[in-house]
């Protein structure tokens, strides 16, 4: 009996220590001096990857942790500011779109700056900053299909186009409004979207102005469509409000990150729209 209550006593200790050893992991880089921000690195020209660390402009892109990647686009240019402001070091998480709210919770980082839009379904999950970005949303279209001169939504009416958007984005919601449309595949990524028009597989993307700039800047086949103000989509705030969440309990983190935005002044479009701007023109020919 003695024996077997002295193994038992040595189990329970190895599993607690192996618990305690697991949470460890989970936040070893939790670190109050450094700012860890999830993005997927792949979302010109909010975040992208690149080899080096080279930039046009003579700055240096920003590592990407755990690999030998190197990240950089507005979303990093505002990750370093407010950094800086905050007084940490800056750490990049790469991550898919798809699981970018679950490895937030799960404590991979505990910031996400990744052009996501603030929409009552994640307010329900997450605590959001003030934009940091306010971007329009448009349309692309393929060069030659004949679509290239509408100016309005009501202008696809009888055309019986094929759309197609980014998975688990608010543009979703917003392809009801394109009248006489078909319903086509979404995809993961935004490049995905760019090349189903450039492959026929779908007529009208819906997407927001600086990605599409970004996709047309090395795809010659694309053709932007800046919707009139009296014809384009209603109710799309939640798409055009580009903001910085936390997990939803982490609103001293959130306040932080608020603070350090209020100090830099960072509520100017005037600003932001310069910014974009450089992340466009710094933006590798292969993203």
């Amino acid at each position: 009996m003695k024996k077997r209550k002295l193994i038992s006593m040595v189990l329970a200790a190895t599993l607690a220590l192996t618990s305690l050893t697991g949470c460890g992991k989970k936040n070893s880089s939790s670190d109050d001096s450094v700012l860890r921000v999830g993005m997927e690195c792949a979302y010109a020209p909010f975040n992208w990857s690149q080899e080096t660390d080279e930039l046009a402009n003579g700055e240096k892109a920003v590592p990407i942790y755990g690999t030998n990647m190197y990240a950089y686009g507005y979303d990093v240019i505002v990750a370093e500011k407010l950094a800086k402001q905050m007084g940490k070091t800056l750490e990049i998480h790469k991550v898919e779109w798809d699981s970018i709210g679950m490895s937030l919770d799960a404590g991979d980082y505990d910031v996400i700056i990744a052009g996501m839009g603030r929409t009552k379904e994640r307010e329900a999950s997450y605590s959001f900053t003030d934009p940091y970005y306010y971007r329009t949303n448009c349309l692309v279209v393929k060069k030659g299909s004949g679509l290239e001169g509408i100016k309005g939504l009501s202008e696809l009416a009888g055309k019986n186009v094929t759309l197609t958007t980014q998975l688990g984005t608010g543009w979703v919601n917003l392809l009801d409004q394109v009248p006489d449309a078909t319903l086509g595949a979404n995809y993961e990524t935004t490049a995905e979207c760019f090349m189903a028009i450039s492959n026929g597989t779908a007529d009208v993307c819906v997407i927001d102005a600086p990605t599409a700039e970004s996709a047309a800047m090395t795809n010659d086949d694309l053709a932007i469509i800046y919707l009139d103000d009296n014809d384009k989509f209603v109710g799309d705030e939640e798409m055009t409000n580009v903001c910085i969440a936390t997990r939803k309990d982490d609103t001293a983190r959130r306040d932080e990150i608020q603070k350090a935005m209020d100090a830099i002044g960072w509520n100017d479009k005037a600003e932001m729209d310069k910014t974009m701007e450089e992340a466009v023109s710094l933006q590798p020919a292969a993203n």
